[in-house]
């Protein structure tokens, strides 16, 4: 049953968690094992939980001993080859103590288009949860282009969710909760709620307004938790330092409630 509070985030059947590459990759590695932790209690009471991660690009670039994130499509392709490898056994190491398998799941934009792949994707997720395995999902860097790539795995997380039906959506960010403007700006004020016909028109996201085009960060998880929001399923925007809490159905970060139609 979807999710219609932060609560019913404790009891809610089947939950997606989309972590980005800042939060996992590089030195901040060490999280994984604590987000692994969470979802294996949010598994162990009998949830369905699928994990969109970010960071196969960040993960592959020490190990081809590049300075810097590439900024080639054929470089960075070659960097995710190598680094979603790395990222995988990273989650599956940490499932290990829980006894729980985790199932790698790559996609891209076209996949969630096409009906018939589309069609795939969806059995393929729901056998994987049927299984009792964590699918780790993620973009399908090697093959996407410029023209077809998600853009961020925040929207990646919001189709997913949509694409199972899920009851929830959580979007793990680096704050606590989003807020009226940059936190840092004088009178930036912390978001509790957002309602699915909130007028956000002005209320500013890093360096984008709500409205526009934004790149990345708060903006893109803002456009993303609507997307989901706008068919039904409930969505927090918060820290993934608090991702227990977050599963525990705590009163923290930003949700938005799920539109009733």
């Amino acid at each position: 049953m979807t999710a219609r509070t932060r609560a019913e985030l404790a009891t809610a059947s089947r939950i997606v968690v989309k972590v980005g590459s800042s939060s996992i990759s590089g030195e901040s590695s060490w999280r994984i094992p604590v987000i692994v932790e969470a979802l294996a209690a949010a598994h162990a009471r009998g949830a369905e939980v699928v994990l969109v991660s970010s960071g196969a690009i960040a993960s592959g670039i020490p190990f081809l001993r590049l300075d810097a994130r590439p900024t080639d499509l054929a470089t960075q392709q070659a960097a995710a080859a190598v680094g979603q490898n790395i990222l995988m056994y990273r989650y599956q190491e940490s499932l290990r103590p829980f006894d729980i398998v985790a199932g790698q799941v790559l996609l891209t934009t076209g996949d969630l288009e096409n009906p018939t792949s589309r069609s795939n994707a969806r059995r393929a997720m729901e056998r994987l949860l049927g299984l009792r395995t964590l699918p780790i999902v993620n973009e399908n860097d090697t093959v996407a282009t410029q023209e077809i790539r998600f853009g961020d795995n925040d929207r990646l997380g919001a189709l997913v969710a949509q694409l199972i039906e899920a009851d929830a959506l959580i979007l793990l960010s680096d704050i606590e909760s989003l807020y009226t403007k940059p936190p840092t700006d004088p009178g930036a004020e912390p978001i509790d709620i957002v309602a699915p016909d909130a007028d956000l028109t002005g209320l500013e996201f890093g360096a984008t307004v709500v409205n526009s085009v934004g790149t990345g960060g708060a903006a893109t998880k803002v456009s993303a938790a609507r997307l989901a929001a706008a068919s039904g399923i409930g969505v927090l925007v918060t820290s993934a330092d608090l991702v227990e809490q977050a599963l525990a159905g705590a009163e923290i970060g930003t949700w938005f409630e799920p539109a009733t139609s």
